[in-house]
């Protein structure tokens, strides 16, 4: 043993080696992050809660209207798509010239824990990003207009 360390000899490995051995996990952990695609699997999740917040919206609507002998909330356009407020903002800012959106702060509380707001809407904003608009058959569609993965999302009842 004691000859084999005399003469030189090493155990352990060469340069060659440990950099041959890094660019192989580094090909590897390229092809992996790729395969999964972080930024494809982050906007199908948001697209998923911009499904969720249409129907939800949509739904509080309705069930507004039932408890109301059928009255839709107040505001809704009729063949003309408008923007849904945020419900902090001050209904007189939403409705004004300044903004011309839909006020349905009337469906919190009772319908909603709040207005749904698009994943990419901050809570200072004045939007939701989601639109309503009621056709002249009656019908409400509550759209998600900014939508990453999918055209659009929108739900008509």
């Amino acid at each position: 043993m004691l000859s084999r360390l005399s003469r030189g000899f090493r155990s352990g490995f060469t340069l060659i080696e440990l950099l041959l051995v890094i660019g192989i996990i580094a090909i590897l952990a390229s092809i992996v992050i790729v395969a999964i695609n972080p930024t494809k699997q982050l906007g199908d999740a948001r697209d998923a809660q911009r499904r969720s917040d249409v129907n939800t919206i949509l739904n509080a609507v309705y069930q507004y209207a039932i408890d109301n002998n059928g009255n839709l909330p107040s505001g809704i356009p009729t063949n003309s798509t408008k923007v849904i407020c945020q419900a902090t903002l001050d209904p007189t800012t939403c409705i004004g010239s300044g903004y011309d959106g839909v006020n349905l702060r009337m469906l919190t509380g009772a319908y909603l824990v709040s207005i749904p707001r698009d994943p990419r809407v901050t809570a200072t904003g004045t939007g939701t990003r989601y639109n309503i608009v009621q056709d002249t058959a009656g019908r409400i569609t509550v759209s998600a207009p900014g939508a990453e993965r999918a055209a659009s999302i929108s739900v008509t009842r």
